[in-house]
């Protein structure tokens, strides 16, 4: 009888194993509990979207249930569908070697992943804090793989484009810049303070060791140049900054946007010629209203426009900070806003708002609330 018994419970487990892993959601539920195929949340926080060979490819940040640093690495999810998830495991592990920059208790946000035609080689960009230092580091880790999966290479980090100057900035605004000195401003936020950040305050500080660079994505245009946008100049400032062919380092060239103007969170994409840059506020976990920009040029000059976001709880973007924004394989128009609702007390149980770009007829994009959608494409 004992046998017997051992031997239904063990169908019963097993009958339960195939149907969490065959487990099926129907749609996308924006702010609502994610499952993958095996029915736990998705933790892929901060994330980004590849599509590679029929199948879309999602990077984010393994959360811890408690707390902030990371301790496992960037996971990765696949699906054919964008709706229902597998997990394919930890893309880049945290290092267990004491002092390596990726160190166990360090900070990895933002991962996005890009496929270099070239190379044939997988390689990720992110923001990186080193362990102990809390957000002082400000650096962009690189690393690299032969499959979307993974293992991902740890490669280095650093700040960008140490000892140069933006594009545009004439000699006459570097040696303005360079005679700024923080410590004739030492009360933030002034009329004087303001204008000289304008100018190049924080940048001329920081052209010696290179720009800081946290929030971030990565944007790849038509020509196939990449670009690594980020915000810089302790949050102040974005930077657009141009890749090398081997989208492992920077030309040099890079241009700054909304100097002074407090953006993070960048997302980007292109429509009819015009780019399209959505941004938050600086608040922490906190949501704000977002930001918004266009330009006919990624060098620009780039035009602030009011918040795409419309509807109920617009001025809060929804409770979310975006992360990326991408195109559903085979539409014309299949742009979808990927953002967090984040939850500080549980990192790992963030809501991830997946919502679509609509366009105004003057093509104007447009972000509404919906409980429920499913993406339509190849």
């Amino acid at each position: 009888m004992k046998r017997k018994t051992t031997l239904i419970l063990g169908m019963l487990l097993g009958l339960m194993a195939v149907t969490a892993e065959a487990q099926c959601v129907q749609g996308i539920r924006p702010g609502q509990e994610w499952p993958d195929r095996k029915g736990e949340h998705i933790n892929a926080h901060g994330g980004g979207l590849m599509f590679e060979d029929g199948k879309y490819y999602w990077y984010g940040e393994n959360r811890p249930e408690r707390g902030f640093t990371t301790e496992v690495g960037v996971e990765v999810y696949s699906s054919t569908d964008l709706v229902n998830w597998t997990d394919e495991g930890v893309a880049l592990a945290v290092s267990e070697e004491a002092g390596s920059p990726i160190e166990r208790g360090c900070i990895m946000e933002r991962p996005k992943v890009i496929h270099n035609p070239r190379t044939g080689k997988y390689i990720m960009l992110f923001h990186l804090e080193l362990k102990g230092k809390g957000y002082a580091a400000a650096r962009v880790g690189f690393a690299e793989s032969d499959s979307p999966v993974g293992p991902f290479r740890f490669i280095r980090s650093l700040r960008p484009n140490a000892g140069k100057w933006p594009v545009g900035f004439s000699r006459r605004d570097i040696r303005r810049a360079a005679k700024l000195k923080e410590a004739d401003y030492k009360e933030w936020w002034t009329p004087a303070w303001r204008k000289a950040v304008t100018e190049g305050l924080l940048l001329a500080r920081d052209v010696p060791g290179g720009q800081m660079s946290r929030d971030m994505t990565v944007y790849v245009d038509e020509d196939g140049k990449a670009y690594h946008i980020f915000s810089a100049e302790e949050n102040l400032t974005l930077n657009l900054a141009e890749l090398t062919d081997d989208y492992l380092d920077y030309t040099g060239r890079f241009v700054r946007i909304a100097p002074g103007g407090q953006n993070e969170a960048p997302t980007l994409f292109k429509r009819n010629g015009v780019y399209w840059m959505i941004t938050s506020g600086c608040t922490g976990w906190a949501p704000n209203e977002a930001r918004m920009f266009r330009a006919k040029s990624l060098w620009g000059p780039w035009e602030q426009l009011p918040s795409p976001f419309e509807g109920k709880d617009a001025e809060k973007s929804f409770h979310t900070q975006g992360t990326y924004i991408f195109k559903i394989n085979g539409t014309e128009d299949g742009f979808v806003f990927m953002a967090d609702r984040w939850n500080p007390a549980s990192l790992k149980n963030s809501r991830h708002v997946w919502l679509p770009i609509l366009f105004r007829e003057d093509g104007t994009p447009v972000i509404r609330w919906v409980d429920e959608w499913h993406p339509q494409g190849e």
